[in-house]
């Protein structure tokens, strides 16, 4: 009797119920909890949709805000430029007003003229004439510099010369050669002036 071959024998068929089958379907719990995490993300997106649709309107408001401002500028650059223009025309305007009555008086005097002089009037006339100037410039801010007899200043008087003289204390102003004119603290013209300076002493 030949021994049965152990190759044909029936082998030990494994657990079935050993691992789950690759192809086997989900637990049915599994279901309900992928559709509950895409209603979340669901939700998410929609508020995130509201939010940009938020920002986007803001940036449109913020951009026609800037649009109407940057307008505005414009026109204010525009208008501020005219200004200055007519004020660099018309600044003088007031000004030349008041010299007016100064040229008229300076005509009525050179008429005078062609007749017989009368000295005492004539002189009268430039007197007048010479207060209604001073008055007009003075208005707009214009002063007199005419410092004889006070001490030098280098920031308004210009020394034309050094007179060495016992008349007068050293380094002060003993002749004024042309006034000087500053117009609303801004120096125009210094004054030319002759400045005092202690005589030499004797070899005695």
């Amino acid at each position: 009797m030949t021994q049965a071959d152990p190759t044909l024998a029936p082998r030990a068929q494994p657990e079935a119920d050993a691992a789950p089958h690759p192809f086997a379907e989900s637990a049915p719990t599994a279901a309900p909890e992928v559709e509950e995490a895409l209603s979340v993300s669901r939700a998410e997106f929609d508020a995130l949709q509201q939010e940009l649709d938020q920002a986007l309107a803001k940036a449109d408001e913020h951009w026609k805000l800037y649009l109407s401002a940057h307008a505005e500028m414009e026109n204010l650059r525009k208008r501020a430029e005219r200004e200055v223009q007519n004020a660099h025309k018309f600044a003088l305007e007031r000004f030349f007003s008041e010299l007016l009555p100064v040229r008229d008086s300076l005509e009525l005097g050179l008429a005078a003229t062609s007749d017989a002089v009368d000295v005492a009037k004539l002189r009268e006339g430039v007197e007048l004439t010479l207060r209604q100037l001073a008055a007009a410039m003075e208005k707009f801010g214009a002063r007199e510099i005419n410092p004889l007899g006070l001490r030098f200043n280098p920031n308004e008087h210009e020394a034309m010369a050094l007179a060495p003289t016992d008349q007068a204390e050293p380094n002060t102003v003993i002749q004024v050669l042309q006034k000087g004119y500053s117009l609303n603290d801004r120096l125009i013209r210094p004054a030319k002036v002759l400045v005092a300076q202690a005589p030499p002493k004797s070899a005695d």
